[in-house]
């Protein structure tokens, strides 16, 4: 391993099953994959070929049929349901198509959600909203309700919650799904620069080639296995 960037997340004959109807399916087979610090790093592939069940796995989300999942060396199997759930609010971020803000809270009273759960004293919650709200370029919408924003606006304020307890993984599933072209474009140079000069490491799901291009790496999967593994440029 290479000590200098070493692996934030592992996995080790990771694989997924699900029972329906009486039959097993498969959505993940022995994936073995190693996420160094800093990295962004795209997943593609049809549907069905086990994406997002692979980011859920990496978030602490979903539990493995069978394999390992390192963050950080720790094994995830290791940790107790409190102590999973703490490692995500401390260590991993989550962005979705659907931003999922809390309709009748402010912008500034979502952020502060996570911080609230994460015990954080009230005058850094304060200083972490003002932070990452001028992070993503939204200082002047603190006081705005959800629906008092663009879809590009309120897709940065799911990234600023994201970032907001200062994680060490960003975790996307499709996070300009919903996003026309321009917007798409926009967001994802953002969260691509943002993760070049933060230095977290950048996980994305994503069927746009031109969004998985920005990536270090994409990793192809069908069937639930991962197919190949390549630089960013396309």
């Amino acid at each position: 391993m290479d000590e200098t960037n070493p692996n934030v997340l592992e996995t080790v004959k990771l694989g997924r099953d699900y029972r329906l109807d009486g039959t097993t399916i498969h959505a993940l087979t022995v994936v073995d994959i190693q996420i160094k610090a800093g990295e962004f790093v795209a997943i593609m592939g049809p549907s069905g070929s086990g994406k997002s069940t692979l980011l859920n796995l990496l978030g602490g989300l979903d539990s493995p049929s069978n394999g390992r999942i390192l963050l950080d060396r720790v094994d995830l199997a290791c940790l107790s349901e409190k102590e999973l759930a703490a490692l995500r609010r401390q260590k991993i971020g989550f962005v979705f198509q659907r931003h999922d803000l809390l309709p009748a809270l402010t912008v500034a009273e979502n952020l502060e959600f996570p911080l609230l759960l994460n015990g954080t004293a009230e005058l850094d919650r304060q200083h972490r909203i003002s932070e990452v709200l001028e992070i993503v370029g939204l200082s002047d919408k603190a006081n705005n309700l959800p629906e008092e924003l663009s879809g590009g606006q309120q897709q940065r304020v799911g990234i600023a919650r994201a970032l907001v307890n200062r994680p060490e993984i960003i975790l996307a599933d499709e996070p300009t799904g919903n996003l026309d072209s321009k917007t798409s474009a926009e967001i994802m140079t953002f969260l691509t620069n943002l993760c070049r000069s933060s230095g977290f490491t950048l996980i994305v799901v994503t069927h746009d080639p031109q969004v998985a291009a920005l990536a270090d790496r994409i990793l192809r999967f069908k069937d639930g296995k991962q197919v190949t593994d390549q630089g960013g440029s396309l």
